[in-house]
């Protein structure tokens, strides 16, 4: 499905990506002769631009959680955290909500190993669902 980005350029086709990730955008692309390279380039991020693209404040943190659920990918590092901070800015039920998912999240990975990991990890997912619940009443991205 996927073709390395070596593959294409040893065929001599152009190939590009851009990557943005705290505000650096990485970029790779090769044309006939030239091996493959990623120079980064760090462009700062400006305020306007993040405060644009969540509008309504809560529609990522939304869209991050539903997609969490969805993948099931709620218990996997880093996912909780990136809802977290998205609902950052988001109005006060969505930002309550996604304290609530990282609360749980946070027991649950204190309770690995041990006998109340299960409930824990059940806990995450109520408060994944509780979540993905307000962010429908809020008028924001819901589960299926």
């Amino acid at each position: 499905m996927f073709e390395s980005l070596s593959a294409r350029c040893a065929r001599g086709s152009l190939a590009l990506l851009v990557a943005a990730a705290g505000g650096a955008w990485a970029l790779a692309g090769c044309s006939e002769g030239e091996p493959a390279a990623a120079p980064t380039v760090a462009a700062p991020a400006s305020p306007s631009a993040s405060a644009e693209i969540d509008d309504p404040p809560g529609t990522i943190a939304c869209q991050l959680v539903v997609s969490a659920i969805t993948d099931a990918t709620l218990m996997d590092p880093g996912v909780v955290n990136a809802i977290a901070t998205a609902s950052t800015n988001a109005d006060a039920p969505i930002a309550d909500a996604a304290g609530r998912l990282a609360a749980a999240y946070t027991a649950a990975v204190a309770a690995a190993g041990r006998e109340s990991e299960p409930d824990a990890i059940a806990a995450v997912s109520a408060a994944g669902a509780d979540m993905s619940g307000v962010c429908a009443d809020s008028g924001l991205e819901t589960v299926g």
